[in-house]
């Protein structure tokens, strides 16, 4: 047996954050030495953040890099760690694994295959690394291998697959892995719902197929802004895997070891493969190196997943600590002081409120009040209800047109979450505004003449109030539409849209009526469920902007929500024109007459394209799935178009 302790590491960095992402970093070279890690890898890019964006294109980001590269240096002794870092070489910038040896630089593995789809954008500021070239990078006077290289520690040979470099087709590794003992993948891989079960495959039919040991690193946490990181590592070797870490944690780091036999990866790929032993890659350059891994003593390891990710409520779970964790690292990233919002009432308000209050509860409940509260730059409180009574601030602000039962809701809902609650009435707001503009143009305002103009004032006048509110608790202001509403525009500009954050418009309606019968009923694991939704979960959803009488629905206005949302899917997921949605809407909604069908396909398809502006207005949002909506990370649209006229006209 070869057997030898590995680590990978999760870690919660920011973007340009060079104090703090250093001392995370040291924080995890620390705990490596201490457990006794012969080979750590962290994830990708994490000197500077991954998400540095156009940052990236200035020399400074770079240089700060590799200013931080040589103060960690001293640190790495007696161990090999990978550092994610860019590197500038000739005019171009390289996303590049930086390996370290008992306190040397032992050179750069650059990555191959960059990531520019979706939320990616990586070919704006580097390059890709052409496949079998190695070349020298000259810095301080001094030289190191970059490119296409693998190392070889006294025998055992460690080879790189970049994030993206594991994802295409034709694997790196699976060229010449038969001849690495392990493969080492530092990743930046957001989070979107059940994309670890994806990656978790990877890394097990990477081990299994190239017969290596296989280390994952991953991001953790709301890095940037937008994208979340589940922070979920892997260790497998030969199929199996050894150990996994847990996922969407509040810490500032986790690491993951296990033990890998390099021993029993060579007797296998003898079994399985016809490859020499020595067998490498003529393009790739093995680079040497004068250090030898300490023999470890094995270990017995048989990871298990948490019960919540196996429980048939995943989804719910899932949703819930991936947008508390956002949540959390929105709160005390930005230096705000809490959150402000306004109730209606109804689901979606309800929702982002109680998502304020499971993130105390979680943070709490992982960290300790006290660090808890250091993370956040506060003094320590009480209690986890005087927390959130501090820390969310919720306003029900009626109009004439405002019923008992959404007073009630509202008023239920922040009672139960212990939230700070103020009732603010602005009829009278209304009333000054209607007046303002009927004497300018000497006409009174009417439901019949003037619907959107008297809707749309009602949910502008709530505005400035909730504003105000924020400012004086220095505290974010949280705007509460959906990506169902989003996709059509049903949203108010400066109403329901108003706010620093928006912490919901990545998820659909449907999902979200779903997710808040479950939290009434049951309720995450660790928490208790908040019966006080039932008052919101019992109401059909209503915008209430037009006169009690007029029994205004969402659904009336639009079309019924999860025909919405299939559309959306179609239409905008897989791009498909409106002849094509409608014809698969006929045999998902068979009860409705295909009239009605071809009403809601060409409304959607009118409302979607006349309202990208909406969308671009929109305050930033996190990302929870593949589908969203979001101009500016994952779905690019026009903002001013044909409208799909010729394509509509052809229903």
């Amino acid at each position: 047996m070869i057997p030898i302790k590995v680590a990978t590491a999760s870690l919660n960095q920011t973007p340009l954050d060079w104090g703090g992402n250093q001392r995370r970093i040291e924080a995890v070279l620390r705990q490596a030495h201490l457990e006794g890690a012969a080979l750590l890898v962290l994830p990708e890019l994490c000197t500077t953040g991954y998400g540095c964006e156009d940052a990236f294109l200035g020399p400074d980001v770079a240089n700060r890099a590799w200013s931080m590269l040589m103060e960690l240096l001293p640190q790495t002794k007696g161990m090999v760690v990978s550092i994610g870092m860019p590197v500038r070489r000739r005019g171009g910038l390289y996303n590049t694994a930086c390996v370290v040896a008992d306190g040397h630089i032992a050179g750069f593995a650059a990555k191959e295959h960059l990531a520019g789809e979706g939320l990616h954008y990586e070919p704006r500021w580097f390059k890709p690394w052409p496949n079998h070239q190695v070349v020298e990078l000259e810095r301080d006077g001094k030289s190191y291998p970059f490119g296409d290289v693998f190392f070889d520690f006294a025998g055992v040979r460690v080879g790189f697959e970049i994030c993206e470099d594991a994802w295409v087709a034709q694997r790196r590794g699976a060229i010449d892995g038969h001849a690495m003992d392990i493969i080492v993948n530092p990743s930046a891989s957001h989070f979107a719902f059940g994309k670890h079960e994806v990656r978790e495959r990877l890394v097990l039919e990477g081990s299994r197929s190239m017969a290596v040991g296989y280390l994952y690193a991953n991001l953790l946490g709301n890095e940037a802004g937008r994208v979340i990181y589940d922070g979920g590592c892997y260790i497998a070797q030969n199929g199996k895997m050894l150990a996994r870490s847990q996922r969407l944690t509040f810490d500032d780091s986790v690491l993951t070891t296990a033990v890998i036999d390099i021993e029993a990866s060579r007797t296998e790929q003898v079994r399985t493969t016809s490859f020499e032993a020595d067998r490498t890659d003529p393009g790739a350059k093995r680079i040497s190196v004068d250090f030898e891994f300490p023999r470890a003593k094995m270990e017995r390891s048989a990871p298990s997943s948490p019960a919540w990710e196996a429980s048939e409520d995943h989804k719910e779970e899932e949703f819930t600590r991936a947008l508390t964790l956002a949540l959390f690292d929105y709160l005390r990233k930005s230096h705000s002081r809490g959150f402000v919002l306004s109730i209606s009432g109804g689901a979606d308000s309800a929702a982002a409120a109680c998502l304020v209050s499971l993130m105390v509860d979680r943070a709490i409940a992982e960290l300790g009040a006290e660090r808890f509260a250091e993370k956040i730059g506060m003094n320590p409180e009480a209690s986890p209800r005087d927390w959130i009574r501090k820390l969310l601030c919720c306003a029900y602000q009626p109009t004439e047109n405002s019923g008992e039962v959404t007073r009630n809701a509202a008023t239920a809902v922040a009672e139960a979450i212990g939230a700070t609650f103020y009732i603010l009435d602005v009829q009278h707001i209304v009333d000054a505004y209607e007046s303002l503009i009927s004497d300018a143009v000497e006409r009174p305002l009417t439901w019949e003449e003037d619907d959107i103009t008297l809707q749309n004032i009602q949910a502008r006048a709530r505005g400035p109030s909730v504003w105000m509110l924020a400012n004086m608790r220095g505290a974010l202001l949280l705007s509460t539409s959906n990506r169902s509403e989003a996709a059509v525009g049903y949203a108010t500009m400066d109403g329901d849209t108003c706010g620093g954050l928006s912490p919901i418009a990545g998820i659909d309606k449907a999902f979200l009526r779903r997710w808040l019968l479950w939290l009434e009923r049951k309720g995450p694991e660790g928490a208790q469920p908040i019966p006080a939704l039932h008052a919101v979960n019992v109401q059909t959803p209503t915008a209430e902007l037009r006169p009690k009488g007029s029994e205004q629905t969402d659904e009336g206005d639009l079309m019924p929500y999860p025909v919405l949302d299939v559309i959306e899917r179609l239409a905008i997921g897989d791009k498909l024109p409106p002849a094509d949605c409608l014809e698969i809407l006929q045999s998902e909604f068979s009860d409705y007459d295909e009239n009605i069908l071809r009403g809601w396909v060409k409304r959607f398809f009118q409302l979607w394209s006349r309202n990208q502006w909406k969308r671009e207005r929109y305050a930033p949002s996190f990302h929870v799935d593949d589908k969203n909506l979001d101009p500016k990370t994952w779905c690019r649209f026009p903002i001013l178009s044909g409208g799909f006229e010729r394509e509509l006209s052809e229903l």
